[in-house]
């Protein structure tokens, strides 16, 4: 893949899925944010803690800011098309230039967890990343446990590929990490 390809997060385009809008996250968004980030429940199986206060919500959201202007952060609010309601986040952790592949990640309010919305938003990123990235290979890592996220991705048409045992450290104990992916000539099958 092209880095200039990259580029195009600057000005992170808009995708709009039948009951979803991802778009580009606003600081105007630190009160639907705080709203999830904050719960315990949704951060368990992520690498960072619940947002502490609303300040430091509105701090990274920011922060965030700078990111997109330096081509540094490739990741969408998830917002409920009818109500514009920011309810969570999806899109790409990393990229592998050399080797045309990228990293996905996503997190969405407990209040929205069963109805089949970070499907919905997951299938849009994966579609992105082959079609205008030009992608041939997308991954999730997700930690074991997880069962949701896994579904999430199961149906996005990712097929376990690996387990990697107690592969990060992360909030005081190690975490064994399950790796999925899909392949560009995947979707043909889906």
């Amino acid at each position: 893949m092209d880095k200039d390809k990259l580029g195009i997060f600057a000005k992170i385009p808009t995708i709009e899925t039948p009951r979803l809008v991802l778009r580009k996250m606003k600081p105007s968004d630190s009160e639907d944010m705080f709203e999830y980030a904050s719960r315990p429940e949704v951060s368990e199986y992520l690498l960072w803690l619940p947002h502490a206060t609303p300040r430091y919500t509105k701090n990274y959201l920011h922060f965030l800011q700078s990111q997109y202007m330096t081509k540094n952060f490739y990741d969408w609010a998830v917002t409920v098309k009818s109500t514009g309601k920011m309810i969570g986040t999806c899109g790409f952790t990393s990229f592998d230039l050399s080797n045309n592949s990228a990293e996905v990640g996503y997190v969405l309010s407990s209040s929205y967890w069963g109805l089949g919305i970070a499907p919905e938003a997951l299938k849009s990123v994966i579609d992105f990343g082959f079609c205008e990235l030009e992608l041939h290979r997308i991954c999730a890592r997700i930690m074991d446990g997880n069962s949701r996220s896994e579904s999430v991705a199961r149906k996005c048409g990712m097929t376990l590929e690996a387990t990697m045992r107690d592969l990060l450290y992360v909030k005081g104990s190690y975490r064994t990490v399950k790796i999925y992916s899909v392949l560009e000539s995947d979707r043909n099958l889906l």
